[in-house]
């Protein structure tokens, strides 16, 4: 591979703050951006899955510190911030994945849920910005991604608190990239379309954590059927995406919103 691609797209050297580490999208970009050379700081509030991402890390040779962290209490979101910096002196990214989701039509959401959808998605990904953003700033550089997703961009009866708060995301993003642009940071949206992970399972695993094979395999049909590309996406998909805003190859990309869905939100 020509030296100056590996350098565009090269994270050795560099921390990587990573929440919903524990599973799905977050699990993935932390093995990612390993992979890429970066160290790993990773927080979420499911402990087991948190130290299995941990694991994958260091199997790839890279540090992984594991914080576990709600990421609805400012506090324990700056302690992430902290043991950053207490343990590698630095963050070069931040991605925002933690999140969550609550089904069912307008008129019935009960307010704790309402509450809940967006203390994890919108607030967390707030308090992560802001802990990002005093970092960076101060050594002028850095990447911070946060994750929205194409529920924000299509009508989808039963999910208004979740799309509500992707939307949410994507005008957040683009008002701190106004903010800490000048003080060379970045920050991008990574709206992700429909992948596998324990936030859709839902539909083919039951609550014994059997999985209906036929349910799964029609599912994953419908949904492919609704992108120009005829497939569904992986969360390596979506953790390929991060790390390009993450790298040096993104260096002149700021304030975007990068749609990794197989074009299903197309206009």
């Amino acid at each position: 591979m020509h030296t100056e691609l590996e350098r565009a797209f090269d994270l050795t050297g560099r921390t990587a703050v990573v929440t919903g580490a524990a599973s799905g999208i977050g699990r993935q970009a932390c093995i990612t951006f390993a992979q890429a050379g970066a160290d790993i700081v990773l927080t979420d509030v499911a402990e087991s899955g948190l130290r299995a991402t941990a694991g994958a890390v260091r199997a790839l040779g890279r540090a992984a510190t594991a914080v576990p962290a709600d990421v609805t209490d400012r506090a324990a979101v700056d302690g992430v911030a902290r043991a950053a910096l207490d343990g590698h002196g630095r963050i070069d990214v931040w991605a925002n994945v933690a999140g969550v989701i609550r089904y069912g039509p307008i008129v019935d959401t009960p307010e704790e849920e309402l509450d809940l959808v967006l203390d994890v998605n919108l607030k967390g990904t707030y308090w992560g910005c802001a802990a990002a953003a005093r970092a960076m700033t101060a050594r002028k550089a850095g990447s911070i991604i946060n994750v929205a997703s194409t529920g924000m961009d299509t009508a989808t009866p039963g999910i208004s608190c979740y799309a509500m708060s992707k939307a949410a995301v994507a005008t957040l993003t683009r008002t701190l990239a106004a903010e800490v642009g000048p003080h060379g940071v970045r920050a991008n949206t990574v709206a992700p379309g429909w992948v596998p992970t324990g936030m859709t399972e839902r539909y083919w695993v039951g609550d014994d954590g059997t999985v209906d094979e036929a349910k799964r395999e029609q599912i994953f049909a419908d949904r492919a059927a609704h992108t120009p590309l005829r497939t569904i996406g992986e969360p390596s998909d979506i953790a390929w995406a991060m790390l390009y805003l993450a790298a040096d190859a993104s260096r002149f990309v700021t304030g975007q919103v990068l749609r990794a869905n197989g074009g299903a939100s197309m206009a």
